[in-house]
């Protein structure tokens, strides 16, 4: 387990560098940014087109068969047509004759109902079919842009993987060396502002990222390391400069050895 910081100043390094290797993190992690949720999301868009791809070829085979059905019904309403129109050569009288001729008729009428939903079909079959294309061609860019992100992930995540899980652990060693107190305060502030920056240094009279000046006795203090000082205006915990770069040093060799 880490030591305890007991003097203020090793309460100040140990805090400056938990927020270095937190610091590291969100970078590692601000890298992928959306990527992974791009991913998912694309993958969601890829498997609902080819399952809409996969429909509508399901759809076209019916309309095929369909189709098909419809010209077996014409084959057979003109062989009828054909067996009634011989058996009128050798009817006996005009009912028989009549008879067959609405017998005719009716084949005749059910030829042109199948020819008109054949015409139907292959409207809808057409339809389907444009749809298909545009589909396609839609499932080929979602894919092709999948494979692309895909690779940029894997290839962020081949590069930053290790070396995160290593500053993981890395933050908590450091963590565990603060007092609760310090590190709920670390927690609360790092969590309450948009740059995840709890700990900062002076720079040029000023908190790091602050256009807020602190007064010289206030910095004079804070060099000092005796007690743990706020910027009255963020909340933030300040450092001065050569803490700041003396730990700066130290967490790079760190870091630089985890990748």
């Amino acid at each position: 387990m880490a030591k305890k910081a007991e003097t203020v100043e090793e309460k100040l390094r140990a805090l400056y560098d938990l927020q270095l290797i937190d610091s590291r993190i969100d970078e590692i992690r601000n890298m992928r940014g959306e990527l992974p949720l791009e991913v998912e999301d694309l993958k969601d868009e890829v498997a609902g087109l080819t399952t809409r791809l996969e429909k509508l070829n399901n759809e076209v085979q019916t309309v095929e068969e369909q189709v098909k059905t419809k010209k077996n019904e014409i084959e057979s309403h003109k062989e009828s047509i054909k067996k009634y129109t011989d058996q009128q050569k050798d009817v006996r009288n005009n009912r028989e004759f009549n008879s067959l001729t609405k017998e005719i008729e009716y084949q005749t009428l059910e030829i042109e109902l199948a020819e008109k939903h054949i015409k139907e079909f292959k409207a809808n079959m057409e339809y389907k079919k444009n749809l298909i294309a545009q589909t396609s061609e839609k499932l080929d860019t979602k894919t092709s842009h999948l494979k692309h992100k895909e690779n940029e992930l894997n290839g962020i995540l081949t590069e930053t993987e290790r070396e995160e899980k290593a500053l993981v652990v890395k933050s908590e060693e450091f963590a565990a060396a603060i007092e609760d107190r310090l590190l709920n305060a670390y927690t609360r502030i790092r969590n309450g502002v948009k740059n995840r920056l709890a700990v900062v240094s002076i720079e040029r009279g000023a908190s790091a990222g602050s256009f807020f000046t602190i007064p010289p006795q206030v910095q004079v203090e804070i060099a000092a390391r005796k007690k743990i000082m706020t910027d009255e205006h963020s909340g933030r915990i300040l450092v001065d400069a050569a803490l700041a770069a003396e730990e700066r040093e130290k967490i790079d060799a760190i870091i630089k050895n985890l990748k």
